[in-house]
């Protein structure tokens, strides 16, 4: 008997979703799509549908599966024995931040302002961090720059055209030979992390001491992200307390700055961006703002950061929440398509749910940011900021979590976005300060500037009068401030920013959700019978209409 025939095909494959792509990343966004026209920035529609179609398409989807597969190499010296702190990335790396540069990601709402430029930015970079976030470190930093910059004119003036630039140059050359610059910061040290003020690094004048001025510096830095941005914002003690400084990788005569990379982060997640220790041996630089005023001079581009975590966190719900959809209308298990089972569905509506407040309060935020001249959007936007930053930072493990399980086996699977999308998970809730840091600059806000409390009742106010359960969860919000001692807030910060940040995010799918949507997010999340896991949408809820909006 001939047996060749019997062994040469053993299966057929069957039962597997197609890959995830060729699709328009905006086009298949309702709620995204309401938030841009709603927010203000209906002008850019046009543009913004054209870059989602782009972020679908599959080769731009391979960049971010190369960025990650290859990580940054660090090259201290050359053969000849100079030292360069040089640190090479795979080509796919630099095409991905020409991208995002060339589409004004790191400075668009700076180089050309105009009202929703903030929500147009922010609807392109939600779209652009679905296909890989970690090189997007650089392109926040270097957008959050400019507003701490505006301290010091003369260096705003001298480095801003070139950083606003729709230019990417990756070389590691003198800023004089550049049409385009990105900017970095270093602040944390070993012995201090967030407690900045215990920086031990120190500034002295090459001439003259004080603003805009030349100073050299020596100590260490814990964390350099990016350490091939072409200049960093860097915190240093002087003799009147810790300043900020503008550090630039190169001198004025295109000599190397005595900035030293001792070694590059092995970290979890965030691989294709380079993190590192840096050594200040007398590296120049010139101070930003006031002399010993340096957190409150970097505390806007702090605030700004923490605004694209909150970006980038929302961005990885909605990924994760399109790559668990996708599988389950595709798979089939026990006889039935797995978004036709009413658990999965459940499931399913839930993560939906959880990506749409996410997505819903950034951009609202994105319009708070766009409207600073407005009182009630500045206090709003100082409170709700560091608010959506602890909430929606620290939802996105656990709901990448969920995702991956939906998707099971294959879910855990390298060549799948799933695993990179669950290492990417905690990082935003770690990085720009963590979710304790958030929660005590929340009291900050409100003991400094009591108003910030006002508007942010007064915006909960919005969505008043509709749901019984969300009148309810915002009068025992209010009670619980009115009732504990400000000598407890600090130990109650985090019962304060949960439920801050879940009224908001209540009142907000209120307002401008619908009513499916508005319904089950006061269910699930606003009563005494809340659940913390997944998949427990209360009965009544119409999972059906919450995942047809979803995909």
């Amino acid at each position: 008997m001939n047996h060749d025939r019997f062994f040469a095909k053993t299966h057929s494959v069957e039962n597997q979703p197609p890959l995830l792509e060729d699709y328009n990343l905006y086009a298949e966004d309702q709620a995204l799509q309401a938030a841009v026209h709603r927010e203000g920035a209906s002008w850019a529609e046009q543009d913004i549908a054209r870059f989602g179609a782009e972020c679908g398409l599959p080769e731009r989807i391979a960049l971010g599966f190369a960025a990650n597969a290859n990580k940054p190499q660090l090259l201290t010296h050359d053969r000849f024995g100079h030292r360069i702190d040089q640190i090479d990335f795979h080509p796919s790396y630099h095409q991905l931040m020409d991208i995002a540069i060339t589409e004004g990601l790191h400075a668009s709402p700076w180089s050309d302002p105009r009202p929703g430029a903030h929500v147009a930015r922010a609807a392109k970079y939600y779209l652009h961090t679905q296909v890989e976030a970690a090189h997007g470190c650089p392109i926040t930093m270097t957008f959050a720059a400019i507003p701490a910059l505006q301290h010091q004119p003369q260096l705003l003036q001298k480095f801003g055209p070139k950083i606003m630039a729709s230019r990417y140059d990756g070389r590691n050359v003198p800023d004089s030979m550049k049409s385009g610059l990105t900017l970095g910061m270093a602040m944390t040290e070993k012995q201090g992390g967030s407690d900045v003020r215990s920086n031990t690094t120190h500034a002295y004048p090459v001439a003259q001491p004080g603003s805009g001025e030349a100073y050299e510096l020596v100590g260490h830095k814990w964390f350099v992200s990016a350490p091939m941005c072409d200049a960093f914002l860097v915190l240093a003690q002087t003799q009147k307390g810790l300043s900020c400084f503008l550090l630039p990788r190169w001198r004025p005569d295109g000599s190397k700055n005595e900035l030293h990379i001792q070694q590059l982060k092995n970290k979890m997640g965030n691989v294709a961006n380079a993190s590192s220790e840096c050594e200040l041996r007398g590296a120049l630089a010139w101070m930003v703002g006031e002399e010993g005023r340096g957190v409150r001079t970097i505390i806007e581009m702090v605030a700004m950061t923490r605004y694209d975590c909150m970006i980038g966190s929302s961005s990885g719900m909605r990924q994760a929440t399109v790559q668990a959809l996708h599988h389950a209308r595709h798979r089939s298990a026990f006889g039935a398509k797995l978004s036709e089972q009413p658990l999965m569905q459940n499931v399913l509506a839930d993560l939906a749910l959880e990506s749409e407040a996410a997505m819903t309060l950034t951009m609202r935020m994105a319009r708070a940011m766009d409207q600073q001249d407005q009182e009630h959007e500045r206090l709003l936007a100082r409170i709700a900021t560091p608010i959506g930053k602890y909430w929606i930072c620290k939802r996105t493990p656990n709901h990448a979590y969920e995702a991956m399980e939906v998707i099971g086996g294959m879910g855990v699977m390298e060549n799948t976005i799933m695993p990179r999308l669950f290492r990417e998970s905690p990082v935003n809730a770690i990085w720009e300060g963590s979710g304790n840091v958030q929660c005590l600059d929340i009291l900050r806000a409100v003991q400094k500037e009591p108003k910030v409390l006002e508007a942010y009742f007064a915006e909960l106010t919005k969505g008043t009068g509709v749901d019984r359960r969300y009148d309810s969860f915002v009068n025992d919000l209010k009670a619980h401030f009115k009732q504990t001692p400000q000598q407890e807030w600090q130990y109650q910060a985090r019962y304060f920013a949960d439920h801050m940040a879940l009224a908001l995010q209540g009142a907000l799918l209120i307002q401008h959700a619908p009513n499916c949507i508005a319904d089950a997010f006061c269910a699930s999340r606003l009563t005494a019978h809340s659940s913390a896991n997944y998949g427990c949408l209360p009965s009544g809820t119409d999972t059906q209409a919450i995942l047809s909006r979803a995909f």
